[in-house]
């Protein structure tokens, strides 16, 4: 029975600073192979399609699982999870690229600080400190912890700032994830303390009056977060705000 063979082409850059080139691979097909395993394999063997040695492709990847996040990347076009993209479902030669919105670091890495620059400026987080006993946590009811728990499952893999046309430079855009963690910290009873705060960090430059609602970002996430709706609900909530701090002029 002959080999399978999976042909890959990958964008490699050796540093921002270096001219980019795309190298093509060939490695054996195996069952329920994903591209981060298809790197993997090219790692063991770092030789090309055309017999040339290279070395292997940088690549960020933890948990393989779709939990982490690090893997994301451009796949055949579109930005998705290395570890959820199964070799069997694309289109080959499968065109593995790095995201294209964020700074370079070397062939598929690339630096994505600005999401939790962003996740500072807007505290996303509960303001609770200190080792002594707090004791028991506020209660939330069951349909608040209904609306609460998809914003949690935000993996900060940045495709949704991928795939969105008002996140670049010129704008500034903070993005949907971290409007989705606004809404979440600002429903949580002991999180809402900084509600105010927030809301007024989305209403300054490259706040969420940037955001089109192009909702490429919807069909982006590989959570599905109801990113949306989060953005409609914490727009309503920063104009609110913006209104309640000029009555207190």
């Amino acid at each position: 029975m002959a080999t399978r063979t999976i042909q890959l082409e990958i964008k490699r850059q050796a540093s921002p600073d270096e001219p980019s080139v795309w190298e093509r691979f060939e490695i054996e097909a195996r069952p329920g192979m994903n591209i981060t395993s298809a790197l993997m394999e090219i790692a063991a063997n770092p030789v090309t399609a055309d017999g040339k040695p290279t070395t292997p492709v940088t690549y960020d990847s933890n948990c393989l699982e779709e939990i982490c996040g690090s893997c994301a990347m451009r796949i055949n076009g579109k930005a998705r999870m290395a570890c959820s993209a199964l070799v069997e479902n694309l289109e080959q030669p499968i065109k593995v690229e790095p995201l294209s919105k964020f700074p370079l670091v070397r062939d598929l890495q690339v630096d994505r600080g600005v999401l939790f620059e962003n996740l500072k400026t807007v505290k996303a987080w509960v303001p609770i400190d200190g080792t002594y006993d707090l004791g028991a946590g506020p209660k939330q009811l069951p349909q608040q912890q209904e609306v609460n728990y998809p914003l949690s499952n935000c993996i900060s893999c940045t495709c949704c700032m991928e795939v969105c046309p008002q996140f670049n430079e010129a704008t500034g855009f903070v993005g949907a994830a971290t409007i989705a963690q606004v809404r979440l910290f600002n429903n949580h009873p002991s999180g809402k303390v900084l509600k105010e705060e927030r809301l007024r960090a989305l209403a300054g430059d490259g706040g969420i009056q940037e955001c089109g609602f192009a909702q490429n970002c919807v069909e982006a996430c590989p959570k599905q977060l109801p990113l949306t709706t989060s953005i409609s609900e914490v727009s309503r909530d920063v104009l609110v705000q913006q209104v309640k701090d000029l009555l207190t002029l």
